[in-house]
């Protein structure tokens, strides 16, 4: 086999095995969904959050109402590596019904629903040799809608720290997610639009440190629904979090 002949086998197998690598992985990394727990008019909800990957998520929510809620999410990751680069920003606007129940009304349920906008640019390197040898560019636009039900409850159980102790909160959150692509290029070329329908559950536990201030711990995962190359599951949820409530009862 001459060298010729041989390097364009090497580029070929290297394509190949690119194309096998980047469909295994998602183009859509899901947020962290907003659990305001609001339960009474005027109250503000706001957060940040970090995953272990780097991706940043904020959101807010007002209550316009005693039971009416609006919310305002918005995230983003930029993540370089050597052989990988991942980049992602998503808004997200909605709004929904809440209230509490139980003995001291310390129980909430809500239910929200909304829709976002985001985009997502990957890079794949492959080398050989320390050559760079082939890029695989990929941009995608995408929209989202998605409806969601948490479940909170408020002060049940208590951590001792140094002989204090603090009260904790802790959520459940039912997200179901329809994310489809507007606009997906690769290496400028035009590529088959996808979509998806994730199911992404989420649990939370919230540490109070005072009246208005809280740490959470958010753990949660996502299962698409259909079968695809891109737009697929997969992604876990592992973040820490600061929340501030103003009001409220």
């Amino acid at each position: 086999m001459n060298s010729k002949l041989k390097t364009k086998y090497v580029y070929f197998s290297v394509f190949i095995i690119s194309l096998i690598l980047t469909s295994c992985s998602s183009v859509y990394m899901p947020n962290v969904p907003n659990s305001p727990m609001l339960s009474a008019k005027n109250e503000i909800h706001a957060s940040g959050h970090i995953s272990l990957r780097g991706k940043l998520s904020f959101n807010t929510a007002y209550a316009v109402s005693d039971h009416i809620g609006v919310l305002f999410n918005g995230s983003f990751i930029n993540q370089s590596q050597r052989k990988k680069d991942f980049n992602q920003e998503l808004v997200e606007l909605g709004g929904g019904y809440y209230t509490t129940f139980g003995t001291d009304n310390n129980r909430i349920l809500e239910i929200y629903g909304g829709f976002g906008r985001g985009t997502t640019n990957r890079i794949y390197r492959t080398y050989d040799n320390d050559l760079l040898v082939f890029t695989d560019n990929q941009n995608v636009r995408f929209n989202k809608s998605f409806i969601q039900v948490n479940y909170s409850s408020k002060e049940k159980k208590s951590l001792t720290l140094f002989s204090k102790k603090y009260p904790l909160n802790y959520g459940t959150i039912i997200r179901l997610s329809h994310v489809n692509m507007s606009n997906f290029t690769r290496n400028n070329l035009a590529q088959p639009l996808e979509d998806n329908i994730f199911i992404e559950p989420v649990f939370f536990t919230r540490l109070k440190l005072n009246q208005n201030f809280q740490l959470q711990y958010t753990s949660g995962s996502n299962f698409g629904l259909k079968n695809r190359d891109f737009m697929t599951a997969g992604s876990s949820v592992f973040t820490l979090g600061l929340i501030v409530n103003l009001g409220g009862k």
